[in-house]
């Protein structure tokens, strides 16, 4: 009996293993897509080095053409997972390719942002586990105090 136990021990951590290498073959695109950099953020509205720091540090990888893959996007299945948000991100908003957003939609952008950090929605909890990109309450009120500033100043097409 106990050496039938073992058996299907073993076959399955072999199954299980096996599996484990079958599915490093299904690799989606991980990619940063070139960016014009007269499309960019910063080459449209003045971004405040502060707040140009903490988009980078908290916004970026999933908010930009200029995602900094870390080494687990490259092991299935996580790296699906990290692909899937890092598309879904820049969907709803890409600092690579702000020029695109007509100026209402720039607003809408800006004022979301303020309000999504000061809720704790953004930067998402599971890239906080991963990341050093949690706001301090000074980065959340430097975000909101800029964001009104360049939406009065972003002019309606």
């Amino acid at each position: 009996m106990m050496m039938w136990v073992r058996r299907i021990a073993r076959l399955t951590v072999a199954a299980m293993l096996f599996v484990v290498l079958a599915i490093q073959l299904v690799r989606p695109a991980r990619t940063n897509p070139p960016t014009d950099p007269s499309a960019v953020l910063s080459a449209r509205v003045e971004v405040p080095a502060g707040v140009k720091a903490l988009l980078d540090r908290s916004c970026r990888d999933c908010h930009s053409n200029d995602t900094r893959w870390p080494w687990y996007s490259n092991v299935a299945p996580v790296s699906w997972w990290v692909i899937d948000h890092v598309n879904h991100g820049r969907s709803h908003f890409n600092f690579s390719e702000w020029a695109k957003y007509n100026s209402e939609e720039q607003r809408k952008l800006l004022k979301q942002s303020c309000e999504l950090t000061r809720k704790g929605a953004m930067p998402l909890p599971s890239y906080l586990r991963m990341h050093a990109a949690a706001l301090t309450a000074e980065d959340i009120q430097a975000l909101c105090k800029w964001a009104p500033r360049t939406i009065d100043q972003t002019t309606v097409d």
